[in-house]
């Protein structure tokens, strides 16, 4: 039998016995990740500002289907299939050797940028309800925040996975206060620009740029799972429907606001909490109470993912390394760009799920196993799709091919999935390993 490295050799997948159903599993856990206030707190200004609420909600719409279909379904459905995780799995697109990078590092290095993002919005919230502004509290925060929470997550993960099931829901009881105290200015409210187009395609790419790490990680969600069913259904619920509930009850809720001239003009989702009222500052420091999670699993997953790919280092040590990074970028302001940090995201991740698909359905809708060294076909199709979605940031490209290439995240899966069939296709892919460590019968899980 070929060599494998170990991180694929004592993969251990999880058995029948210990699945769940959907509605204990991935729905919970998708609702949630769209419930963090992080998501739609940017959402309005370049959705509704340019275009109208209907159109922004149909925007919502398309952009959740696409979440599902592209970029949630094939992970999920090779987890489910095989009980493995994206790391695993991944191994048949990016190879045994390409899989260190392509996802495995690659999701601990994103993680780093997540945990800084939740930081940073976690404190602005605690100074929020503070009513404070200064920037040394600030920083203090986030250092206490991330370090405290990054240590739970080395050492208490189980507990926090308890707990997730009542503090997902906290955001989303707030969400429904904020739209009903505002929910009569929604009549009156007018976009500043009338770009309908502009505003339809910028849903999709905050949407996108938002979910595309998650949809990856579908195939951790779907290893849980004991049927295509329960992917199916979790998938529909949890992301279709978060999308358009944490999505669509936040921009109703600031352009009531703003139809209300209820206080400052602006499209920011903590200006329609503070118009609230009394309720205001305890609804700042619940949203910040409820980014535990999120940081939590955040920093829980970056460690596992260097921890795995980088076994000869403490995992305490390379854990804390990155909580320091992530400190760094929360403090000096670079995670507050919530929509160029989501945009970098789908440009990460959305050729990974672009050359999956390609290699599931050229696979005949199922995992192959592991392939031997570095698959270049997926290689190759991810930096080529990385490239696509990162338009802004290329030297020298016209403006009117930045323009063009929107929404980025979108484009960026599409070219991972057309260079990986046609790489494939030109034999670029290394051979599959015979019956690797740890792989077990898919039929009984794909006929249940």
């Amino acid at each position: 039998m070929e060599q494998v490295p170990q991180y694929v050799s004592r993969s251990v997948p999880v058995p029948l016995r210990n699945r769940v159903p959907w509605y204990k599993s991935t729905f919970p856990t998708y609702a949630g990740i769209f419930l963090w206030v992080g998501f739609y707190l940017k959402l309005a200004e370049p959705t509704i500002g340019y275009a109208s609420i209907s159109i922004c909600l149909s925007g919502l719409l398309v952009a959740g289907l696409l979440c599902f279909g592209l970029y949630y379904f094939v992970p999920a459905t090779l987890g489910m299939q095989t009980g493995n995780p994206l790391y695993i799995v991944g191994t048949s697109t990016f190879g045994t050797t390409g899989g260190y990078l392509i996802p495995g590092l690659m999701m601990g290095f994103l993680q780093i940028g997540w945990v800084a993002v939740v930081g940073a919005v976690s404190a602005d919230f605690i100074m929020k309800g503070l009513n404070q502004t200064s920037k040394t509290l600030s920083s203090i925060l986030i250092i206490v925040w991330i370090y405290s929470l990054g240590w739970v997550a080395i050492k208490g993960i189980h507990y926090v996975a308890r707990v997730a099931k009542f503090f997902n829901w906290i955001p989303l009881i707030m969400i429904i206060i904020v739209f009903y105290a505002n929910k009569g200015g929604i009549e009156n409210y007018q976009p500043s620009h009338h770009q309908g187009m502009t505003g339809f395609l910028n849903v999709l790419t905050i949407v996108i740029g938002y979910f595309a790490t998650a949809g990856a990680a579908g195939a951790d969600f779907g290893m849980n799972n004991a049927s295509r069913k329960d992917v199916i259904l979790g998938g529909v619920f949890g992301i279709i429907g978060g999308t358009l509930i944490a999505g669509g009850l936040p921009i109703l809720s600031v352009a009531g606001y703003l139809g209300r001239n209820a206080g400052p003009q602006s499209y920011d989702y903590s200006a329609a909490i503070a118009s609230v009222g009394a309720l205001a500052s305890i609804m700042f420091f619940l949203f910040a109470a409820a980014s535990m999670v999120p940081t939590c699993f955040s920093s829980f997953i970056a460690s596992n993912s260097f921890s795995t790919m980088l076994p000869k280092i403490p995992r305490t040590v390379s854990t804390f390394a990155a909580l320091t990074v992530s400190v760094l970028l929360a403090v000096t302001g670079v995670a507050n760009n919530l929509v160029g940090f989501f945009s970098l995201v789908a440009a990460s991740f959305g050729p990974i799920c672009g050359a999956m698909a390609a290699d599931y359905i050229l696979s005949g809708r199922k995992w192959s196993g592991p392939r031997l060294g570095i698959n270049w076909a997926g290689c190759i199709a991810w930096l080529v799709g990385f490239l696509v979605g990162i338009p802004e940031h290329l030297p020298g490209l016209p403006a009117a091919w930045v323009n063009a290439d929107n929404p980025s995240g979108l484009f960026s899966f599409i070219a991972g999935f057309l260079i990986y069939l046609v790489l494939a296709k030109a034999g670029l892919r290394p051979s599959v390993i015979k019956e690797p460590a740890g792989a077990i019968d898919v039929q009984p899980l794909q006929t249940r």
